[in-house]
């Protein structure tokens, strides 16, 4: 719990000095943009305006997924980063779409562009350092296993590839003098910040929605298959749910129906230690417990059960399909396969 409370503290620090660098660069880029009155100085300008509210809401869906459960909120608070996360995907597809819409309009309407070389100076600084922090804060976002930090990461770096790619316009516009490549530059990095906030969308919904991680799922499947003890006859209906930095997993294990309360429960606390020592410490289990019945007798492998009801056959190896299945596992007949 100590260790938890610490990764969070970390955590928080680590989106407030996002949070600070976001609105200096918004300051500089808007800067930029009054000297310049470059549309595409403006695209950028105007996705630090996401940086900067999108990097508000989530130090606060930080500072919320921390504090401990309570009678209202029994899983925790950590939720709130699929939220946070949903917002800055949101704010980052319509930013996207104003910014291929005022580009348009000046593909027809040019404006004057004016003092390029301060523009390009300012722009290029806030590049270097939004990939530095984006770096730094999708790195400890992985290490902490936090959605908010990862989208907030990989909004900064896709926000400094965004202004590479509008210095290269910039620096074709001074050195060739067609004012169209300022809207072109612009609306071309429009289209990649939209696609952008739609992949931080995406990735956000799907946890709100508690969509399957089957990569995570088979990471599990595998240590639980290979550290598998003779009373554990099957595991199935394995879930996981993602609550901010916190997994939770849900699953039945099949135990020999004779087994005591204790005996039982000893089993239980085997898995769970396996998974936190393979897959995560702080992995949270609910693990219920089932009788074994006469189908499981032919792929069970313990050796000295007295009251075995059919021979051993074979040891059903168990894969994904097997474990998120709600059914235990048995053979229907000798020439059949596994089901």
């Amino acid at each position: 719990m100590i260790k938890l409370l610490q990764q969070q503290n970390e955590n928080i620090r680590m989106q407030l000095l996002v949070l600070v660098v976001g609105v200096l660069l918004l300051l500089a880029k808007f800067l930029a943009f009054y000297l310049t009155n470059s549309n595409a100085i403006l695209t950028d300008a105007l996705e630090s305006i996401i940086n900067v509210v999108a990097g508000g809401f989530s130090l606060y869906s930080l500072v919320l997924s921390a504090r401990p459960r309570d009678l209202n909120h029994p899983y925790g608070h950590g939720k709130i980063e699929f939220v946070a996360a949903t917002l800055e995907g949101s704010l980052i597809l319509v930013a996207g779409g104003a910014i291929i819409l005022k580009s348009v309009y000046n593909l027809f309407e040019p404006q004057v562009i004016s003092r390029l070389d301060a523009g390009i100076y300012l722009i290029a600084f806030s590049g270097i350092v939004n990939y530095i922090v984006g770096y730094l804060t999708e790195r400890h976002g992985n290490k902490a296993k936090s959605m908010v930090l990862v989208a907030g990461g990989k909004h900064l770096k896709t926000d400094a590839y965004s202004t590479a790619g509008i210095l290269i316009g910039l620096l074709l516009l001074s050195l060739t003098g067609q004012v169209w490549l300022d809207s072109a530059v612009a609306i071309l990095f429009g289209a990649f910040i939209c696609y952008t906030g739609y992949r931080i969308l995406r990735v956000s919904l799907a946890g709100i929605m508690d969509e399957a991680d089957y990569e995570l799922l088979k990471r599990i499947v595998q240590v639980l298959n290979e550290n598998r003890r003779e009373n554990w006859i099957d595991i199935h209906n394995l879930r996981v749910i993602k609550y901010g930095n916190t997994l939770h997993i849900d699953c039945h294990l099949t135990v020999p129906w004779y087994l005591t309360v204790l005996e039982a429960h000893k089993e239980v606390e085997a898995v769970g230690m396996l998974v936190r020592e393979h897959i995560d410490p702080d992995i949270e289990l609910f693990i219920h417990t089932d009788p074994c019945v006469e189908v499981s007798c032919p792929v069970c492998t313990k050796s000295d059960c007295d009251v075995r009801r059919a021979p051993f056959r074979k040891r059903v190896e168990w894969d994904l399909d097997k474990v998120i299945a709600d059914k235990k596992h048995g053979i229907q007949n000798p020439d059949s396969s596994e089901r």
